[in-house]
This record gives C-alpha cells, sequence and structure tokens, in this order.
C-alpha cells in the first residue's frame, strides 16, 4: 500500500513540474498518454481480466445496482445543490458530476489488486468497464450538456462516443470469449499494466492541475459543496450500495470497494468541455482522492 501511495504522490508531483516546466508539450504529452491508454492499455486489461471473470447471478445484478446508486446518489446531489444550496446553475452540474463520475480505473483497479488480492480484480474491471466508462460516455457528457455554459450538442455525438469506446467493446469482447484465449502470461501482464495506468494516469491529473492553477483555478478549500461532494461520493454511495447488496443480491466485494472511490479524473475533461464550475470540480477532486488513500492507508493498516 505504502508503494501504491509513493506513486501516487510522485506521478502527480511529476505531472506538476513537467507542465510548470515543460507548458504546452506536457499537455500534449498528456493528451498522448490519455490516448494511449484509451486504445491500447484499458482494452489491454479489459479484456483479458474479463475472459476470466465467472459470470454469476451477484456479478451481473451487481453491475444494475451499480447505475441504480449512482442515480440515487446524482439525484441527491442535485438536489443539495440546487435547492439547499442553492448553487449557480454551472456548480449544480459540477457537484452531480463529481459525484457519479467515480475513478474506478487510475486508481479503483490499482487499489482493488493491492488490497483485495488478484481475485477480485476481474469484478473490479467489470465495474469500471460496464458501470464507470458508460456513465462517462452517457451520464457524464449529458451532465455537461445540460448544465454547462458552453455546451455543444451535436446529433448523435453521444452515441459515436459510445460506440467508438474501445473499453467497453473490450468489455464486452471479453466477457464473450472463452478462458483458452486468456492465457495466464497474459492476464499476469494485465494486472502489470494496472500499476502502469496508476502512474499515468496520476501523472495526468499533475498536469491539468498545474494548468488549472496558471488559470488561478487551482484553490482547494473545503467549502459545503465540495463538503457535500466528499460526503455523498464516499460515505452516501458505498453505504447505499451496501444496503442494496444486503436487501437485493450479494455482490462480489470489489463492487462495494469501487462504489467507495473517489470523483473521477474525467470530470475535469467534463467540466473543461461544458463550462461547468472547474474550482469546484478540482477541489472535489483533490478531496476525495485525499480523503480515499488516507482510508486506504488505515484499512490496510488495520
Amino acid at each position: 500500500m505504502g508503494a501504491v501511495v509513493a506513486a501516487i504522490a510522485a506521478s502527480i508531483g511529476g505531472g506538476l513540474v513537467a507542465e510548470r516546466g515543460l507548458g504546452e508539450r506536457a499537455r500534449r504529452l498528456s493528451s498522448a498518454v490519455l490516448g494511449a491508454m484509451f486504445w491500447v492499455g484499458i482494452p489491454f486489461v479489459t479484456f483479458f481480466s474479463l475472459a476470466r471473470l465467472h459470470v454469476t447471478t451477484g456479478v451481473g445484478a451487481g453491475l444494475a445496482l451499480g447505475y441504480l446508486e449512482l442515480t440515487i446518489v446524482g439525484a441527491a446531489a442535485y438536489l443539495i445543490g440546487a435547492r439547499f444550496l442553492r448553487l449557480p446553475r454551472a456548480s449544480t452540474g459540477a457537484l452531480v458530476l463529481v459525484v457519479v463520475l467515480v475513478n474506478t480505473g487510475y486508481l479503483g483497479l490499482p487499489l482493488a489488486r493491492t488490497l483485495l488480492g488478484s481475485g477480485q480484480l476481474a469484478p473490479a474491471i467489470a465495474f469500471d468497464s460496464l458501470v464507470s466508462g458508460p456513465m462517462f460516455y452517457l451520464g457524464g457528457l449529458a451532465i455537461g450538456a445540460a448544465f454547462g455554459a458552453m455546451a455543444h450538442r451535436q446529433g448523435g455525438g453521444h452515441l459515436r462516443a459510445v460506440v467508438r469506446n474501445p473499453p467497453l467493446l473490450a468489455a464486452i469482447a471479453g466477457l464473450l470469449a472463452p478462458n483458452v484465449l486468456a492465457p495466464e502470461a497474459l492476464v499476469h501482464a494485465a494486472h502489470a499494466v494496472v500499476y502502469a495506468m496508476l502512474v499515468t494516469g496520476f501523472f495526468v491529473l499533475g498536469v491539468n492541475l498545474a494548468g488549472e492553477a496558471e488559470h488561478g483555478w487551482l484553490r482547494l478549500p473545503l467549502t459545503r459543496p465540495v463538503a457535500a461532494a466528499v460526503v455523498l461520493r464516499l460515505l452516501v454511495a458505498p453505504a447505499l450500495m451496501a444496503g442494496l447488496s444486503a436487501t437485493v443480491v450479494a455482490v462480489p466485494h470489489a463492487y462495494l470497494f469501487q462504489a467507495a472511490m473517489p470523483s473521477g479524473i474525467n470530470s475535469l475533461v467534463v467540466a473543461h468541455a461544458y463550462g461547468l464550475d472547474l474550482r469546484l470540480t478540482s477541489s472535489a477532486l483533490a478531496w476525495t482522492t485525499a480523503v480515499a488513500i488516507a482510508a486506504a492507508i488505515v484499512g490496510a493498516a488495520l
């Protein structure tokens, strides 16, 4: 666990330093890194891990519970932001966004492998690919279009984004593929790539945070909206998933673990593209990540 935390800190620090020193070249590098992970790294990990996943009632039903849980906490975030805190529309959208987009990939997969063991990595990947992925391409973009100040509505754009989604296609192929197409050596290689994605993902976060600082956006106070995001994302969401699992159907431990992950890095992408509240987005991302990592350290120590 200490190595994971050190890797996260070093990666974010490296991204901050790179953006400060290289500027636009660092941003181009981060874009290239994200592209490589999206088109190559994540599909590789997804296919060879899910090809070994044994689909049970709990595995399948748990994915539906994941969507239900995210829908409920997203609705709660909207009501808190719009009715209780009376936030501007762009800030309400940012609050909903950071609650429903979850870092089950760059952080959730390495932590699941480290804390739960290799046996829980495949269901953790299933949750990331089949719940968090579509939530970004459908839910996240829809939230940006609905609440953002710079929404660009292009007919069929969301559908094209889903169809041209290698991780989602790899997840479907992996679930349909027989075990023989996933030899043990490639499964182990996929597990190793998970840790590489931890480093590259948080390097990109460091570059993005440094870019925000240049525009005066990187101030991370624990305001009431940020506190609401922390509570909804890290307490209410996993508690709701655990409650649904206890009353409906038992789900893999990895699903409960993934439900407790912090806000997703992709929330920055959507906030930039659609004009949502970047300060709230960055603050919620930083606070939920810090609290989640601290909780993971305590859990590993106990």
